[in-house]
């Protein structure tokens, strides 16, 4: 059992905590969240679609740890939201340099962690999560943008897990973009990173969200602006917050409106007209599809083949001996 005091657990605190006016607010991902639990790498994605604060998702995966009691993240007014991916029995919890609770961690559950709290514990089995940095802004932002009350702070309880659909559903979406960066398309991660934030703030923050009236789309010169600044970005590094200040309009106001006049949410608008430039360019028979990938905007041929095949229904390859109506028989 854990005591109330640090000494009484089995584990040294070697850690110095640090307070949490000691350091700027720059978001605990990355190196800065792999780094206390002595991972050598920690792949993360980030968006800055918020004006006030970074949001960010970060994979640590450690198949053989070295036992012992994890560092102090940097303490900030920000929270760590972590989908957990692999059973942790009889996980130590400490807080505020005491441990606070053992109890088993599942996989497939949500933890929510305090960074004012201090929040470790003891890694002495294998660890894979997807952890969430999420500012305490961030949620203030979101309660602003949907016309909600600022909310408070989260409530949880240290260990104690949260059987959430919602959270599972958008960790998975980030799989491929953290394995493969090349392919990751900014607007993309904008957009799925709002709405884990908004489904935070409402599902643990008590935002009740204020029905705003419906304020149509764009109108048709800010359609054309903003399609012309998504076709200009075939590296998709482009986010929602340099789109949405074009028209001096929230991000989320923005993206309900060009979904409004476009019928897509602008992180899938220039992946439909990247498909359609690769249907022009496979009409030019002879001309590799390693070069039609590169010239529609996509990372590699793969990824071309990935997203194509997703958004029509088979490879490029069968698309192309279809539209010039060679037989299967012939390639």
């Amino acid at each position: 059992m854990c005591g109330d005091l640090a000494g009484d657990c089995d584990w040294p605190d070697p850690t110095p905590r640090v307070g949490p006016t000691s350091m700027p607010l720059v978001g605990v991902y990355g190196e800065r969240l792999g780094q206390p639990l002595n991972l050598k790498r920690a792949p993360s994605l980030i968006t800055r679609s918020l004006r006030s604060a970074e949001l960010a998702v970060t994979e640590t995966r450690d198949d053989n740890p070295m036992p012992g009691l994890s560092g102090s993240f940097p303490a900030e007014d920000a929270y760590l939201v972590s989908l957990k991916f692999r059973d942790f029995p009889d996980c130590e919890c400490w807080e505020g340099g005491r441990c606070v609770i053992k109890t088993d961690i599942r996989a497939g559950a949500t933890y929510l962690y305090d960074l004012k709290r201090d929040p470790r514990y003891v890694i002495d089995k294998p660890i894979h999560s997807r952890v969430f940095c999420v500012p305490q802004s961030a949620l203030d932002d979101v309660a602003k943008q949907t016309c909600g009350p600022r909310g408070g702070e989260l409530a949880y309880q240290p260990g104690i897990g949260h059987d959430d659909a919602v959270v599972r559903h958008l960790g998975a979406s980030f799989l491929e973009a953290l394995h493969r960066p090349d392919e990751a398309n900014q607007l993309f991660i904008d957009h799925m990173m709002l709405a884990f934030t908004a489904h935070v703030a409402q599902t643990y923050g008590g935002l009740q969200r204020v029905t705003e009236p419906n304020r149509g789309g764009l109108a048709p010169w800010q359609v054309k602006r903003a399609c012309e600044m998504l076709e200009s970005d075939l590296g998709g590094k482009l986010s929602l917050e340099q789109i949405a200040a074009e028209f001096d309009l929230s991000v989320s106001h923005f993206s309900r409106a060009f979904r409004i006049s476009t019928g897509l949410p602008p992180h899938r608008w220039p992946l439909r007209q990247r498909v359609e430039a690769a249907k022009r360019l496979m009409i030019v028979r002879d001309l590799p599809l390693s070069d039609i990938a590169i010239s529609a905007g996509f990372a590699h041929q793969s990824h071309f083949t990935r997203v194509f095949s997703a958004a029509v229904g088979i490879s490029p390859g069968m698309w192309r001996r279809e539209a010039h109506g060679v037989p299967q028989s012939e390639t």
